[in-house]
C-alpha cells in the first residue's frame, strides 16, 4: 500500500514533455496509437542546400491502412496504390508558380491513417524530397535509412503506443524496450515493481529521493508495468 501511495504522489508531480528529432523531414505529431485512426504530420524543416522544397513523396509501410492525405496549400496530391488497391505512397507537388526563390519555407503535410495493432513497435516511412533552385535545377534527398549514416539520411519514424486511458494503465510489453523515452515520452510515470521511470526531471529527482525505489531504464519482453497518463 505504501508503494501505491508513493507512486501516486510521484505521478502528481510529473508533467508531460515531448520532443522530436531534428531532421529535414520528420514526424512532428508524436507517436501513434495501435489500431486507431489518427492524423500524422510530416514536417519539412528545410529545403536542399538553399533551394526550396517542391515535391515530397512518403512511402506507406505495410500494415498501415485507411490512408487519406490531407489537402494542403503546399501543392497537388497524388496517391499510389498496388494491384490490390492498397495505398503504398502519397505525394505533394508544388505548382511551378508557387516555388520560392530560396529555402525560406517550413511545410507540414498531414496524412490520416490507421496504425496497425502492433504496440511498442516503430514504423518507418521512407520519404523523398525534391527541391528546385532559382535556376530551375532539381535535386533529390532520400530519407530512407533505418538509422543515420554517412551514406543515407534517416527515414521518418512513428512509434506505436498501446491503447490506453487517462490515469493508471496495466500493460504487458510485447518486446524489449531499451529506450523508454521512445514509447513513454508522454507518460507521467512508469512503474515496474519497485523501479520507476519518467521523462520529467523533477519526477526523476523524486524517484531518486524515495526509499526503496530505483530508476527504471529499460524493459524486457513480457514485462508487466503500470503506466499513468
Amino acid at each position: 500500500m505504501q508503494h501505491k501511495i508513493t507512486a501516486t504522489s510521484l505521478a502528481l508531480a510529473a508533467a508531460l514533455t515531448s520532443g522530436a528529432a531534428a531532421a529535414h523531414i520528420s514526424i512532428s505529431s508524436g507517436p501513434a496509437t495501435a489500431n486507431q485512426s489518427q492524423e500524422v504530420a510530416f514536417s519539412v524543416g528545410h529545403g536542399c542546400e538553399g533551394a526550396d522544397t517542391t515535391s515530397v513523396t512518403i512511402e506507406i509501410p505495410e500494415g498501415v491502412t485507411s490512408v487519406r492525405p490531407m489537402t494542403s496549400d503546399f501543392g497537388q496530391i497524388a496517391v499510389t496504390t498496388d494491384d490490390a488497391g492498397t495505398v503504398t505512397a502519397v505525394s505533394w507537388t508544388k505548382l511551378a508558380s508557387t516555388v520560392l526563390a530560396s529555402d525560406v519555407g517550413f511545410y507540414k503535410l498531414i496524412v490520416r491513417l490507421k496504425a496497425p495493432d502492433q504496440p511498442f513497435s516503430t514504423l518507418y516511412f521512407p520519404a523523398h524530397q525534391t527541391c528546385t533552385d532559382a535556376e530551375g535545377k532539381e535535386s533529390v534527398v532520400d530519407w530512407v535509412a533505418l538509422e543515420e549514416t554517412a551514406d543515407a539520411e534517416p527515414a521518418p519514424t512513428l512509434p506505436i503506443l498501446p491503447q490506453r486511458y487517462p490515469g493508471w494503465n496495466k500493460l504487458t510489453v510485447s518486446q524489449a524496450v531499451p529506450d523508454l523515452s521512445v514509447f513513454f515520452g508522454n507518460a507521467v510515470i512508469v512503474w515496474k515493481g519497485d523501479a520507476a521511470y519518467s521523462v520529467n526531471p523533477t519526477t526523476v529527482e523524486l524517484i531518486g529521493q524515495t526509499d526503496g525505489v530505483t530508476l527504471l531504464d529499460w524493459l524486457r519482453a513480457k514485462d508487466e508495468i503500470w503506466v499513468k497518463y
